[in-house]
């Protein structure tokens, strides 16, 4: 499978889109974010998210 056939989802907290990784081939229904920072930011303030874009 090629990179751009890979499916994508987007993070429901810096609205970006993400790939499927392999380490989540098992979970990736479940996977909402891009990242540990974003699953860590999940409850923070709107205008702390629009200060690091």
């Amino acid at each position: 499978m090629k990179k751009k056939d890979l499916p994508t989802k987007m993070c429901v907290v810096c609205q970006r889109p993400f790939t499927w990784r392999k380490k989540w081939a098992r979970v990736w229904d479940d996977v909402k974010y891009c990242s540990k920072r974003c699953a860590g930011q999940r409850r923070a303030k709107p205008e702390f998210l629009a200060r690091t874009e």
